[in-house]
């Protein structure tokens, strides 16, 4: 337990966002605790974001730096400006388009505050539409969160989940400063938030937290989104072409073995191992053939030896949608 009392910071990251912007502010003045200062990294706006962020920034009670891009370099360079500039032990991680729970700080300074250990804490949330109302729905719901996952996190054996799929949303995510800095420089091929939680689950402390701590706003721009796919939606991502996913998953993977390898993150020997097989894994899932034929014996292959079940995100559902993908 710390004695010492924490420093929050907030890390929130803009981009064209003056249709939503105002409202998340306002939920971050409201805390019932406030942050300790608050870093606002804009990634080259020009909607008028900026105008709302000046005046929120004379009316704030606590420090806030503004950290201005001419971007657009995304959002995973423009989260990592963010972290980055901060000096709190605890960073709190805020998208622009959403809205926190009055108690969003103060519960995250007590549970960081009784757990020396804890470097990421991953929280559940409300979803709702574009006006504000509620979709009726959890994120984690919205995830499907599995009880195996569930009770490997509990059992502190993160990294295989973590590794099949991320499973923390930045929006719900506050994370220890330590972790920051083992995880720069951000590789581009990942999202901030799947790629800090890789690297606490491989390094430190990951928890997940049932409650809710934001409102997580579902609108035709976000950056990233989440709802849960129906019947129709699951078969429709069954039956898309092979593309572009699959590239991405491959790039990641191997962005992620090649830092482990390279001693740049230091993980156990057994880590290093698996990473670099999740790599191969999606690699040789990304230079399947077109042809549905020719993918059978790779499938085949990679399903008879589990690791569909080990590295898959729908472990051995992908092998369906690696079977039926038509050719692009």
């Amino acid at each position: 337990m710390t004695s010492e009392p924490l420093r929050v910071s907030v890390a929130l990251c803009t981009f064209d966002g003056v249709d939503f912007l105002e409202p998340q502010l306002e939920s971050i003045l409201a805390q019932s605790s406030p942050p300790d200062e608050m870093v606002i990294a804009d990634d080259g706006s020009t909607d008028g974001t900026l105008e709302i962020v000046d005046r929120f920034v004379e009316r704030a009670p606590f420090p806030v730096t503004v950290v201005r891009d001419p971007g657009p370099g995304g959002v995973t360079a423009n989260f990592e400006r963010a972290m980055v500039a901060t000096t709190g032990d605890v960073i709190v991680l805020s998208d622009q388009d959403d809205v926190w729970t009055s108690d969003r700080i103060a519960a995250t300074r007590r549970r960081f505050a009784a757990d020396d250990t804890l470097d990421l804490l991953f929280a559940d949330a409300d979803l709702i539409d574009a006006g504000g109302a509620p979709i009726g729905l959890r994120l984690f719901e919205a995830l499907e969160i599995s009880a195996h996952e569930r009770a490997q996190l509990a059992s502190g054996d993160a990294v295989p989940v973590f590794l099949r799929r991320n499973l923390a949303t930045g929006a719900a995510t506050a994370v220890r400063r330590r972790l920051v800095d083992r995880s720069v420089p951000f590789p581009h091929e990942w999202v901030h938030d799947e790629w800090l939680a890789m690297v606490a689950a491989i390094t430190g402390s990951i928890a997940m937290d049932e409650s809710v701590v934001v409102r997580y706003r579902q609108h035709g721009r976000n950056q990233i989104g989440m709802r849960t796919p129906g019947l129709r939606q699951k078969i429709s991502r069954v039956l898309e072409p092979r593309g572009g996913r699959n590239h991405a998953l491959a790039a990641r993977g191997r962005a992620l073995a090649d830092r482990l390898a390279d001693g740049s993150i230091v993980a156990p020997t057994d880590v290093v191992r698996a990473a670099e097989e999740k790599a191969v894994f999606e690699s040789l899932r990304a230079d399947m053939s077109p042809r549905r034929l020719r993918r059978v014996g790779t499938i085949a292959a990679l399903a008879l030896t589990g690791q569909y079940r080990r590295f898959a995100s729908r472990g051995d559902a992908d092998v369906l949608r690696d079977l039926l993908q038509p050719e692009t």
